[in-house]
């Protein structure tokens, strides 16, 4: 059995494959499986893959099932003890794989380590060097836009991003697997949030390099699917992993948060598919839910990161 398994979903995704899989088979550590879970892809990318890159295992869906459906597949099928999530559209520097089992290792309390993620047509600017969440019920990636090194330092962080992560497999039998009520958008964060109220960690390991192409299925940053689905999935992300005091304690900002992104979305044309995303996202939310095991001394923790995460997000003037 291999160390770890790396767990690629894809949907149409012929334009990076390529790429993707050969940085795989450049990796200095080698004690890993690759698994391509295909989202009814109709360009040719599971045939390509037969071809040019046998030893991939792929598990091929008829229609698109979405991110946490396909992923949540790949980690059923794995038996490793840590699973690799990456995204087709990144490129991994030789030590990346390596580096991250390494990096979950070294700290027995992670639930996920992220890789630094910087953008593939510019690899010295950072894409995401971990995600936040603050009060006004906002995720964000840390760092992007800035300079790639000056983000150097192993340091714990709120989630993992999943476009190239690595999970303990021990972990994710507690905290159960990707909400597939989520489809696609912040499910990562909701998985790196309900670990940290059952008092795993979640980490930043700079000495993974993985470029990223980012947006790379849905086409651009802001498009009517995302934008709809991010919204939605942000409503989820308070009724699952919010009590209910936490709820009313930061319901001000909250409210501020829907508000701002609502002005933001409009002034972009995605004002009536950003308001759709938060209907659904509050009917789904009125749906009974099991709650999650909740510490209250870690909620309390999490709280006073959403507070300084807030201070955090406000010194960022852009909000993509």
């Amino acid at each position: 059995m291999s160390e770890v398994t790396v767990v690629i979903p894809n949907w149409n995704g012929m334009r990076f494959l390529p790429d993707c899989l050969a940085s795989l088979e450049a990796q200095t550590f080698r004690d890993f499986r690759v698994i391509l879970i295909d989202n009814g892809s109709t360009d040719g990318s599971c045939d390509y893959v037969r071809s040019a890159f046998p030893k991939v295992r792929i598990r091929r869906f008829h229609q698109n099932t979405g991110f946490c459906r396909a992923v949540n597949e790949g980690i059923r099928m794995s038996r490793s003890p840590y699973v690799l999530l990456l995204n087709n559209d990144t490129v991994l520097e030789e030590g990346a794989v390596g580096a991250l089992l390494s990096g979950i290792k070294r700290h027995p309390g992670a639930f996920s380590c992220q890789a630094k993620l910087v953008r593939a047509d510019d690899p010295q600017v950072l894409d995401d060097a971990g995600d936040f969440y603050c009060a006004l019920g906002w995720a964000f990636p840390r760092g992007r836009g800035m300079p790639a090194g000056s983000f150097d330092r192993e340091e714990e962080i709120f989630s993992a991003c999943a476009a190239a992560a690595i999970y303990r497999r021990e972990a994710l039998e507690k905290t159960g697997l990707f909400d597939e009520a989520h489809f696609a958008y912040l499910e990562d964060v909701d998985i790196g949030w309900r670990a940290r109220t059952m008092g795993y960690t979640n980490w930043f390991v700079p000495d993974a390099v993985v470029r990223h192409v980012g947006s790379g299925s849905s086409g651009s940053v802001h498009n009517a699917f995302k934008v709809e689905h991010s919204a939605r999935n942000s409503v989820l992300l308070i009724k699952k992993n919010m009590p209910a005091a936490q709820v009313i304690l930061n319901a001000p900002l909250l409210a501020a948060g829907f508000v701002i992104k609502a002005v933001y979305f409009a002034r972009k044309g995605l004002g009536k598919e950003y308001i759709r995303g938060l209907a659904a996202g509050l009917g789904l939310s009125a749906e009974p839910r099991r709650p999650g095991r909740r510490d209250a001394g870690h909620c309390a923790r999490i709280q006073l990161e959403l507070w300084r995460s807030l201070v955090r997000r406000l010194q960022v003037k852009n909000l993509d």
